[in-house]
């Protein structure tokens, strides 16, 4: 059992609460984590034996691009559970950070930032 992570993908979405932020649009940032039910000794250095991590930056990027979600949760809700159909035998437990760069609120702060696993 290993874990793949990709870190601090930057996507531009048209998600938000805002109708600004559905219409102008803001980056975001999202990290994947996913722990696989694989045993390492088993890949012999066959992809196909693991899984592609490239399927999952895909995946993704897919999903920000048709999402209009309101709350950054009602997304990272979506990148798990299509991740997850990656290889549902492969796959154990999925874990999203996503970080909105630019949030329309008064304030000093880098980003706003959800987690969520399953």
């Amino acid at each position: 059992m290993y874990k793949i992570r990709i870190n601090n993908m930057r996507f531009h979405s048209h998600i938000g609460v805002y109708q600004e932020e559905k219409r102008i649009g803001q980056s975001i940032e999202v990290s994947l984590e996913v722990k696989l039910n694989v045993d390492e000794k088993k890949i012999n250095d066959q992809v196909e034996n693991t899984i592609n991590y490239a399927d999952f930056y895909e995946t993704i990027a897919k999903i920000i691009k048709r999402s209009k979600a309101d709350l950054i949760e009602t997304l990272a809700l979506e990148i798990i559970e299509e991740v997850k159909l990656t290889d549902k035998e492969k796959i154990e437990m999925v874990k999203v950070n996503l970080r909105k760069m630019s949030v329309p609120i008064e304030g000093i702060f880098d980003n706003v930032e959800i987690e969520m696993e399953r």
